[in-house]
C-alpha cells in the first residue's frame, strides 16, 4: 500500500512513557512508580475543577458547545482581548498543526531553535517544508535574525520558556526581534510554560495582548496542560490578530474540544490561587535539584518551567541512566534524541523528588 511520500522522513513523536506501560514491562506496582517525564503538574488540578466536571458528566451524550463561549469569555477576561483574537485547540500542538497547514507548503522554510519542541519539525514535515535550525542550544536572537535574513522563512518558532531545556527569552529582546520581522513572516511565540516564567522573573513575562496590539504577524500559544494541571483534558489556545485567527478557523474541525475539557479549562481560570500555590511549590522544590546537581558535579540549565535539564558528564550516558531509573520505577526523559547527553526531570512533589535523588545518586 502506498502512502503520502512526505511521511517517509517523519519520526513518530515519542511521548513520556505512561505508568501503565512500565507496570506491564517491568512488573512494578503502580504505587511504586514515579512519573517525572511529561511535565505534568504533580499537584493535579484545582478541586473546583474536579467538582465542576463531575456535575456535567450526565451531559456527555450531547456534543459540546462548538462556540466554546464559556472558555472564550474566561480567556478574554484574563487577557483583555476579544473572541476574534482566540482559537482553541486540542492542546496547543493542534493549533501548531493549524498554523503549519495555513501558512507553509513544500516551498516554505521554517526557522526554529536547534533544541526545541519536537512537534514543530514533525508538522513542518507534514507539509514538506524545509527546516532551518540555529546552531545555538539556547535562543540566540541575533543568530535567528541572521538566518531569517538569509532564508526568508514562512514561520519562525520561538519557544519561551523552551522545551526541553527550560531557558527563557527576555521579553524586551523578544519584542525588539519581532519588530525587525516583515509582516509576511508568521512569528509563533509558544508560551506553554509562561505561567512559571512570569512567576519567577518579571523580565521573562509575556503579555499576549501586547503582542496582538503591536504586531499583525504574531500568534501566542498557551495551554492548560502544565500549570493548570489539565494534561489529560487536552486544551490549548492561540491568541493573534483577527486575520490570522480567521484563516486558522478554516482548518479547525467541529467539536474539537470535549464538553468536559471545556468546563475544566473554564473553571481552572477561576482559581488562580491554586495555580500560583502550585508554581510556588515548584520553584521551592527546584532549589533541591540545583543543590543535587552541585553535589553530583553536573550542570543544570537554569529553568523557568516546571522541569529541570540535567546535563551529564562525558563519562555518563543519558540513555543508560534513564533506562536504569526506569527499571526502578522512575520515569524521566532521555534527551539523547535531541542530541544532548542530558535528562529532563519534571519537578514533582517533595516525596517524588526525594525518591529521584535517592535513585539518581546511585547512578550519577
Amino acid at each position: 500500500m502506498k502512502f503520502n511520500k512526505k511521511l517517509q522522513n517523519i519520526k513518530t513523536y515519542e511521548a513520556g512513557k505512561p505508568i501503565e506501560l512500565v507496570v506491564r514491562e517491568f512488573g512494578i506496582e503502580p504505587k511504586d512508580i514515579v512519573k517525572l517525564a511529561s511535565n505534568e503538574n504533580p499537584y493535579g488540578c484545582s478541586p473546583k475543577v474536579q467538582s465542576a466536571v463531575a456535575k456535567i458528566i450526565p451531559n456527555m451524550a450531547l456534543y459540546p458547545d462548538d462556540s466554546m463561549l464559556k472558555l472564550k469569555n474566561a480567556l478574554t477576561k484574563k487577557y483583555a482581548l476579544e473572541h476574534k483574537n482566540l482559537i482553541i485547540g486540542s492542546g496547543s500542538d493542534q493549533v501548531i498543526e493549524f498554523i503549519m497547514h495555513a501558512k507553509a507548503d513544500e516551498n516554505s522554510k521554517i526557522l526554529m531553535n536547534s533544541v526545541t519542541f519536537a512537534m514543530y519539525e514533525i508538522y513542518a514535515k507534514h507539509v514538506g517544508a524545509e527546516i532551518v535550525r540555529t546552531a545555538s542550544q539556547e535562543h540566540d536572537l541575533d543568530e535567528f535574525y541572521g538566518l531569517y535574513k538569509a532564508t526568508n522563512p514562512a514561520i519562525i518558532f520561538l519557544c519561551t520558556p523552551n522545551n526541553p531545556t527550560g531557558d527563557a527569552i527576555d521579553t524586551d529582546k523578544l519584542m525588539e526581534f519581532i519588530e525587525k520581522i516583515d509582516n509576511d513572516t508568521l512569528v509563533v511565540v509558544d508560551g506553554a510554560y509562561m505561567e512559571y516564567a512570569a512567576y519567577k522573573d518579571e523580565s521573562k513575562k509575556i503579555m499576549p495582548q501586547e503582542l496582538v496590539e503591536k504586531f499583525e504577524n504574531v500568534i501566542y500559544l498557551g495551554t492548560f496542560s502544565k500549570a493548570y494541571g489539565l494534561g489529560g483534558m487536552r486544551v490549548g489556545y492561540g491568541i493573534s490578530s483577527e486575520n490570522i485567527i480567521k484563516e486558522l478557523y478554516k482548518l479547525r474541525p467541529p467539536f474539537n474540544i470535549t464538553t468536559l475539557s471545556l468546563e475544566a479549562a473554564s473553571v481552572a481560570l477561576e482559581d488562580e490561587e491554586f495555580v500560583n500555590n502550585c508554581i510556588a511549590l515548584n520553584f521551592q522544590e527546584m532549589k533541591r535539584y540545583e543543590e543535587f546537581a552541585n553535589e553530583q558535579k553536573i550542570d543544570i540549565i537554569e529553568s523557568y518551567t516546571n522541569f529541570v535539564t540535567l546535563c551529564l558528564n562525558n563519562t555518563q550516558n543519558s540513555t543508560e541512566i534513564s533506562n536504569a531509573l526506569l527499571r526502578k520505577g522512575m520515569i524521566v526523559r532521555d534527551l539523547s534524541g535531541y542530541g544532548m547527553n542530558a535528562i529532563r526531570v519534571t519537578v514533582g512533589t517533595k516525596e517524588q523528588n526525594s525518591r529521584f535523588f535517592e535513585l539518581a545518586s546511585l547512578l550519577l
